[in-house]
């Protein structure tokens, strides 16, 4: 199981907001710390993809929880 260092709630938040919550949250993180983003946008699965492509962090994964997506991002 992978230990969470943060959580970003960007639930009801529509593009690019999740992604740019997640981007700011990561400047703060030391390298290797897990970010954990809650969004229902449906854009999300795939800006937060190709976010960390981008950017070079590692995309861990998207569960669905009740109404809304969780996504795991280790920072580089």
């Amino acid at each position: 199981m992978t230990e969470i260092t943060e959580t970003v709630d960007a639930i009801g938040l529509l593009c690019p907001l999740p992604v740019l919550k997640a981007r700011k949250r990561l400047r703060s993180l030391t390298t290797g710390a897990v970010l954990q983003v809650l969004a229902d946008d449906p854009a999300a699965i795939l800006d937060m993809q190709h976010f960390c492509a981008e950017s070079g962090h590692t995309f861990l994964g998207q569960s669905d929880v009740d109404a809304h997506q969780v996504y795991l991002i280790r920072k580089k």
